[in-house]
């Protein structure tokens, strides 16, 4: 029995694995039809597009798979979808960001507010969360791809406003607007980068532990399991002793 155990939890990993797959796949091609929606099918004169692309290849996700959101969005046969915004607070005050592409704006309103309510967070008004975060341009090269310094020249004189290290990652900060031309030029250097997206940068973090930070990770999954959601944004931060006892130490 306790190998047909360890079976049946092999296969439930695997399954929530593939699931995760398929719902990263989900988001990518649907970013991939609003930006060429938005813009033409024509990566090179859409920068967003481009970018999409870019982090859809990043991810292994099939050429099939994004020609076919491409042709979605011509064709006039995708969703009609729409972007909108969630701000509310989670356990020990923290502010989350929540972005969504829905074609049900009730829909989608109704499931991010249950997954605040049930997970001990609240959902709040327009900008009540967002003033305290930075809407910038982020691109990341593993740490192994150049020195510090020559990361951090390259940035500069692509028009990056910053650049810095995280773990094992270059970050390179800029300009929303200045996006695609800072990752043509980096490209052009380094290579092809690991990611290349807009993201709410945090202006300050929040430390949390214990029960407040296992129903603050419960709220941030339950969100981010949302079939409608793109990306959830929290600014907190954990100890290393607190990241070992929620097994997301890096070791």
């Amino acid at each position: 029995m306790a190998g047909h155990s360890k079976f049946k939890n092999i296969m439930h990993k695997k399954g929530a694995a593939d699931k995760k797959r398929a719902q990263l796949f989900t988001r990518l091609a649907r970013e991939v039809q609003i930006a060429a929606k938005a813009g033409g099918a024509d990566p090179h004169a859409n920068p967003r597009l481009r970018l999409a692309i870019q982090n859809a290849r990043a991810e292994n996700m099939p050429k099939d798979n994004v020609q076919r959101a491409i042709d979605k969005a011509i064709g006039g046969g995708g969703e009609n979808l729409e972007e909108v915004r969630y701000e509310g607070f989670g356990p020990g005050g923290v502010g989350v960001l929540v972005e969504a592409l829905t074609d049900n704006r009730n829909r989608t309103a109704a499931a991010v507010r249950t997954a605040f309510g049930k997970n001990g967070g609240a959902l709040g008004e327009s900008n009540s969360v967002a003033f305290g975060f930075d809407r910038v341009g982020e691109i990341r090269y593993p740490r192994a791809k150049a020195g510090e310094e020559a990361m951090m020249e390259a940035a500069i004189e692509a028009g990056a406003a910053d650049a810095l290290v995280e773990e094992d990652s270059h970050v390179v900060l800029c300009a929303v607007s200045d996006l695609a031309a800072v990752a043509a030029a980096l490209e052009n250097r380094f290579g092809e980068a690991s990611a290349s997206k807009i993201i709410w940068r945090p202006q300050t973090m929040i430390d949390i532990a214990g029960e407040e930070a296992d129903a603050l990770l419960g709220l941030l999954d339950a969100l981010d399991d949302l079939d409608d959601v793109q990306t959830v944004t929290a600014n907190y931060t954990l100890s290393a002793a607190e990241a070992e006892r929620l097994g997301l130490a890096t070791g």
